[in-house]
C-alpha cells in the first residue's frame, strides 16, 4: 500500500472531524435538557466526555477542549471536543477539533485515539499538542502537534510524532503533554511511570517540534501512585515558587494532588516541599488550568471518576466539567481553589437566613430555599456550638425526607463530610476532609447544587469537595440540622442560579 501525500492525509482527518460533527448533531436531537442534564455547567452536547484539553485564552476568548466520543455515551475512540467562551459562565459548543486519523492515532480496535494534551498561542496560532495513542502500535504513545489559524479548523502537522518514543522503554504510560513558555523557551511536561514509581518528564524546544528531554521533573515518594497522568507545572504567586498538579494511578481514594516547590529550569528539576490531595471528593479527576487575560490562574477537572456508575449514560450523554476555579498560594505552600468571581452573574432571588441557634437532634427546614439549581454560602460559628456538635445542610431533601445528601461538619473531630448514602441513584459513599475553623471559630460552606453535582468549597478554599448526585427532580428541599449538640448558624444565604 503506497504511503499517503500530506494533502491526503489532512483531506482524512477533515473527513474524519465531518463524520463525527454529523454523527454529534444528530445524537443531540434525542437528548433531553432535564433529568440528570446540568444547568450552568460544561459538558457534551452529546456522546462521552472525560479530561479536559487545550485550555487558553486565545485572541480574547477561553477555549476549552476536552476528550470526547460523539459516536455513544461511552469511552470510544478519542476525538477533542470543543467550546468556548467570553465570560467562564456563556459556553459556545465549536465544531469537533481532533478525530483519529492517521497511523499514531487511529487502530483497527477501539484503544486508539488523540489523547489528552495542551494548547499554546505560537505567533497567533492556535497550537494543539496531545498524544497520539494505539494499542498494541510500539510505541503505543507518542506526542503531536496540530495547528488553527482560525481556532475552529485544526490541522494535524506533518512532522508527527513530534516526540517519537518515551526516552527509555519498560515505562508505564507516555502520555498528557502539558506545554508552557519561560524567557522565550517552550516546556513540556509528560506524564510516566516506572518500577512502580509515577513521574513526570519534562522536555524543553525553540519552535514546538524539536525537544529536548531535560530528565525527570518530579517522582513519586513511593506512596504516590505508580503513574502520573494529566501533570500541569505552573508558576504561582508572587515569587518563584510552582504547582505540580498530578492525577496518580493506584493510589485508593486520592484521585489527584498537587505539589508546591521550586522549579529549575536548566536542570528540569522540579524540588517539592508540600505535597496534597487536590479536591477531597469522588468526582474530581484529571484537572488542567490556564492563564486568562487578568493573570489569573484557572483550573477545571472533569467531574466524573472512572469506574463509578454513571446514570445520565442511558440519556445519550455521560460527563461534565467542574465549574472555573481561581488558584492561589498560601504562604504555606498549601493550595487554595475559589470559584472564579464571573458566577456572581448567575445568581437570582437572594434569600437570606439570620443568626440562629439550632437545638440539638433537630432539622429545621428553610420554606423559601429550594430548587435542583442553587448556590449557598452557609457559616456557623464552633465557638458558640456545643463541642460535641455536628451540624451542617441536608441538600435535594425529598418531601418525605427519605432521599438527601447531608454535608457536615464534626466540631470534636474539625472534620468535613459530604454523605451520599441517600442521595439517589449512582454511587454511595461519604468524602471526608479535615478542615480547621477560621480565626474567629467559623466555618464557611460554600456550595453549588447543579441537578446532579454537588461542589463545596470550605473556608475560602482551604478545601474543596466535588460529587455527582443523582436525586430525584421532586427532591428540592434544604434545611439546616445539629446533632449531639446545638450549633450556631451565623448567617446563610442562598440564590437561585441559571443562565
Amino acid at each position: 500500500m503506497s504511503q499517503r501525500t500530506d494533502s491526503e492525509k489532512s483531506q482524512l482527518h477533515m473527513e474524519r472531524v465531518e463524520q463525527a460533527n454529523q454523527a454529534l448533531e444528530q445524537a443531540v436531537k434525542s437528548i433531553a435538557e432535564d433529568g440528570y442534564r446540568l444547568g450552568y455547567h460544561l459538558m457534551p452536547p452529546a456522546g462521552w466526555m472525560n479530561d479536559p484539553n487545550g485550555l487558553i485564552y486565545w485572541n480574547g476568548e477561553y477555549h476549552v477542549f476536552y476528550q470526547h466520543f460523539p459516536y455513544e455515551s461511552k469511552w470510544g475512540p478519542m476525538h477533542w471536543g470543543h467550546a468556548k467562551s467570553k465570560d467562564l459562565v456563556h459556553w459556545e459548543h465549536l465544531p469537533i477539533a481532533l478525530a483519529p486519523s492517521e497511523d499514531y492515532d487511529s487502530g483497527e480496535t477501539g484503544g486508539y485515539g488523540c489523547w489528552s494534551g495542551s494548547a499554546v498561542d505560537y505567533n497567533g496560532v492556535l497550537t494543539l499538542v496531545y498524544t497520539g495513542h494505539v494499542d498494541g502500535r510500539t510505541p503505543m504513545e507518542v506526542q503531536c502537534l496540530a495547528t488553527s489559524t482560525d481556532g475552529v479548523a485544526f490541522n494535524k502537522s506533518v512532522a508527527n510524532p513530534i516526540i517519537g518514543a518515551a526516552p527509555e522503554e519498560g515505562g508505564f504510560g507516555f502520555r498528557d503533554p502539558k506545554v508552557w513558555q519561560h524567557d522565550g523557551q517552550w516546556y513540556m511536561v509528560v506524564g510516566y511511570g516506572k518500577d512502580g514509581l509515577g513521574k513526570v518528564l519534562m522536555y524543553t524546544s525553540s519552535d514546538l517540534l524539536t525537544w529536548r528531554y531535560l530528565g525527570v521533573a518530579a517522582e513519586s515518594d513511593g506512596t504516590m501512585g505508580d503513574m502520573w497522568e494529566c501533570p500541569d507545572l505552573f508558576p504561582l504567586g508572587d515569587g518563584d515558587d510552582h504547582v505540580l498538579v498530578i492525577s496518580p494511578m493506584n493510589m485508593g481514594a486520592t484521585k489527584t494532588m498537587y505539589l508546591t516547590g521550586k522549579l529549575n529550569y536548566e536542570t528540569g528539576k522540579f524540588d517539592y516541599r508540600y505535597a496534597e490531595r487536590l479536591d477531597d471528593g469522588f468526582d474530581f479527576y484529571a484537572p488542567q488550568t490556564l492563564v486568562d487575560g487578568l493573570g489569573r490562574r484557572i483550573l477545571l477537572g472533569w467531574m466524573n471518576i472512572w469506574g463509578a456508575q454513571m446514570p445520565e449514560q442511558v440519556d445519550g450523554w455521560m460527563g461534565a466539567f467542574t465549574l472555573p476555579r481561581e488558584l492561589t498560594l498560601a504562604e504555606d505552600g498549601t493550595l487554595r481553589m475559589q470559584p472564579v468571581a464571573e458566577l456572581a452573574a448567575l445568581r437570582k432571588g437572594r434569600e437570606f437566613v439570620d443568626r440562629q441557634v439550632i437545638p440539638a437532634e433537630s432539622i429545621v427546614s428553610l420554606a423559601a430555599i429550594q430548587g435542583d439549581q442553587l448556590e449557598l454560602i452557609a457559616v456557623f460559628n464552633t465557638k458558640g456550638s456545643s463541642e460535641e456538635a455536628v451540624f451542617g445542610l441536608l441538600i435535594r431533601c425529598s418531601e418525605d425526607g427519605s432521599e438527601y445528601t447531608e454535608v457536615s461538619y464534626s466540631v470534636a473531630e474539625h472534620t468535613l463530610r459530604v454523605d451520599r448514602t441517600r442521595a439517589g441513584a449512582g454511587e454511595a459513599g461519604v468524602s471526608e476532609a479535615q478542615v480547621e475553623p477560621m480565626e474567629d471559630g467559623s466555618i464557611k460552606l460554600h456550595l453549588f447544587v447543579d441537578r446532579s453535582s454537588l461542589e463545596l468549597f470550605a473556608n475560602n478554599g482551604v478545601k474543596t469537595i466535588t460529587n455527582r448526585i443523582y436525586p430525584n427532580g421532586d427532591s428540592l428541599g434544604v434545611k439546616l440540622f445539629a446533632r449531639h449538640g446545638e450549633a450556631c448558624l451565623e448567617s446563610l444565604d442562598a440564590w437561585k442560579v441559571s443562565l
